[in-house]
């Protein structure tokens, strides 16, 4: 895949000594392969039969292969992906966390800070003409990607957490009152929650808690009771990155509307699994990070609806948000540049902008379907380990598998499975309530983005068998 030259600067591509540029992945020939060790060894294990490899030659028992996206495909352009960890292989499993970078992100940074590097907005010369240009592009970038109208309904802060908090502090101080609701599902983020608590405790408003069903799916019944005219704000991730679980948000966001009440909702884990439209959602705000997206930490955007995002006041001031000051008035300027104080993360937009551009440079509904494909291959293989329990069954759901091993504390199964190349996440992944749902305080988490294969999925059950094994 290749990045569009949208940039007013030449970009120079970084070195990676020993990095290689393409990816060797090969898919194995039958279902009956027994999971490999990560250098080729067989163990003594079974793998379930049932479970067809995505991607791999069709045969009678196999998913038909999406012609029109591999993995390989997008591995070729992740570098990272080529280095090993304790001398295996890497399998990075650790996506719901952060996904690693495609050369195209790197090489956009890279370029940027090597030949473009400007702070944006009022520069007279050219390479502040040029970064501003770049900037605004990404802007209308996000707006494109999320379906926005207009590149004005787009804010950029450091990562969906900021654009929480933005939306809490200018929207929720102006807008909450004594006696006024917040709905927020026991599923979300501790970042869609604690925001909620710190400016509830401020306006005197309560923060009310949606529950699960025992799948992890939101129980709709509870939520409508719960809604009400005392109800200002539905805060809702699109995806859950414990359970995976993929509310009805549109049936939700309409059921909420009849209240007159707001919908916030976290994309955070949704965006780079499956299109997103938010017009079609009819959210009323849409917040996200870079670095789930394949682009560099600390960017990411909030979307508003323009009525929304005109009558919020500035949450922090300083530079770029004004249009004069003195200390008799300051004026600010217009949305969306009123709630950006200070200097933005150019060279996050700008690896932003590239991370959009490679993604979207893919069929996604076919990585959708592939990824899909992966989350029941996965299911079925890890049902083959001893004593692994998978957390949350809901039917729709992206591919993220959070599990505990009998007998074994989840940091334990991180670091024996780190020791194989195998990078997973354990603790309790900044939710809480939702491990609490299930009795749990802690669990292991295997996260899946579109670059990962049946194959390391096999690494993964191999691995945790052999642990089993060992005890």
């Amino acid at each position: 895949m290749t990045t569009p030259d949208v940039l007013g600067f030449p970009l120079t591509a970084p070195t990676a000594t020993g990095i290689p540029t393409a990816a060797t992945t090969q898919l194995p020939d039958a279902a009956t392969t027994a999971p490999g060790t990560g250098a080729g060894t067989p163990t003594p294990v079974t793998e379930p039969t049932t479970a067809a490899r995505p991607g791999a030659a069709p045969t009678g028992r196999q998913l038909s292969q999406q012609s029109t996206f591999t993995p390989e495909l997008a591995r070729r352009d992740v570098p990272i992906l080529h280095r090993t960890v304790n001398g295996k292989p890497l399998v990075w499993l650790d996506n719901g966390a952060t996904t690693q970078k495609p050369r195209q992100v790197i090489e956009a940074v890279s370029g940027f800070y090597g030949a473009g590097n400007s702070n944006i907005h009022r520069g007279a010369h050219t390479m502040a003409r040029e970064a501003t240009e770049a900037y605004e592009a990404g802007r209308s970038a996000v707006a494109r990607f999320l379906g926005a109208a207009s590149p004005d309904e787009i804010v950029f802060v450091r990562g969906t957490t900021e654009a929480i908090n933005l939306v809490a502090q200018s929207w929720g101080r102006a807008n909450l009152g004594p006696g006024d609701d917040i709905l927020v599902p026991v599923l979300e983020h501790h970042s869609n929650i604690v925001p909620w608590q710190l400016v509830a405790k401020e306006t005197r408003a309560r923060v009310v808690p949606v529950p699960l069903r025992p799948d992890g799916q939101i129980d709709l019944d509870a939520y409508a009771d719960r809604l009400s005219m005392r109800t200002r704000l539905v805060a809702i991730s699109q995806a859950s990155n414990v359970l995976g679980t993929v509310p009805p948000l549109q049936e939700m966001t309409a059921l909420a509307h009849r209240y007159r009440a707001k919908v916030l909702v976290d994309g955070a884990q949704a965006v780079a699994h499956f299109p997103v439209d938010v017009q079609d959602l009819d959210a009323d705000f849409y917040a996200f990070s870079g670095h789930k997206l394949f682009a560099p930490t600390g960017i990411g955007a909030l979307y508003a609806k323009p009525e929304i995002l005109e009558a919020m006041a500035p949450w922090q001031g300083g530079g770029n948000m004004i249009e004069s000051v003195s200390f008799d008035h300051t004026h600010y300027a217009p949305v969306p540049h009123r709630l950006e104080a200070g200097t933005g993360h150019i060279a996050g937009v700008v690896g932003l902008l590239a991370a959009i551009n490679w993604l979207t440079g893919f069929d996604r509904h076919a990585v959708a379907a592939y990824e899909t494909e992966l989350l029941g291959y996965a299911q079925q293989a890890l049902a083959a380990v001893p004593g692994l329990d998978l957390i949350g069954s809901a039917a729709d759901r992206i591919a993220v598998l959070t599990f505990t091993l009998a007998g074994h504390d989840p940091v334990r199964i991180a670091d024996w499975l780190d020791q194989d190349g195998i990078a997973v996440r354990a603790g309790h992944h900044c939710a809480q309530p939702s491990l609490a749902h299930y009795g749990l305080t802690s669990a292991a988490r295997a996260s899946l983005a579109l670059y990962n294969t049946p194959e390391e999925v096999d690494q993964l059950v191999a691995s945790l068998q052999r642990l089993q094994q060992s005890a």
